[in-house]
């Protein structure tokens, strides 16, 4: 596969932005072919949907601009509607987390979560937060207004919340255990 190729299924993957280092490291090559190849990838997506947006340093998908319109009455549809049983499950973790990073997320459902962290971010029901921890991650937490939705004053009120935590403590940290082996 080629290296424009590579860098694309890696910033699908990640759903966030990655910086060109990043992406050396990963990928094993060095930051200049990283720029290359990215030259590469923009050109080959000028009649594409999707679009490479660069921040600084910082690259990720993004879709091109020629598809607003059909992406914004998209937008709306999915915001009028019911939230999906797996924006439900995500939403749960979070809450009872109080904060919780992609990765925990993605480990806890067993998938991929970027898709939908990112419908919940446009409702409105989780602010997305530099990890305190770590700079280079994110925390997803509930918003004041899903817990005022909700009818609680405190994420503390939620039903069956001491062991539902503990249960979330314990899978994270089997999920901690593992990666240290």
């Amino acid at each position: 596969m080629e290296l424009h190729a590579k860098i694309e299924a890696l910033l699908f993957f990640k759903g966030e932005p990655v910086s060109i280092k990043k992406i050396s490291e990963i990928l094993s090559v060095d930051e200049g072919r990283v720029r290359d190849a990215l030259i590469v990838l923009k050109e080959r997506q000028n009649n594409s949907g999707l679009t490479i947006i660069e921040n600084g340093n910082e690259i990720t998908l993004g879709t091109n601009k020629d598809a607003s319109i059909f992406l914004e009455t998209m937008r709306k549809d999915e915001l009028s509607r019911e939230l999906s049983k797996s924006s439900l499950e995500t939403l749960s973790i979070i809450l009872y987390s109080s904060k919780a990073t992609r990765a925990e997320i993605d480990y806890i459902r067993g998938v991929n979560s970027s898709f939908i962290l990112r419908n919940l971010l446009i409702r409105g029901l989780i602010e997305k937060n530099i990890d305190v921890n770590d700079s280079r991650r994110y925390t997803y937490s509930p918003t004041t207004e899903t817990l005022q939705f909700m009818g609680v004053t405190s994420i503390a009120e939620l039903p069956n919340y001491q062991s539902v935590v503990e249960n979330l403590k314990i899978a994270l940290k089997g999920d901690k255990e593992n990666n240290n082996e």
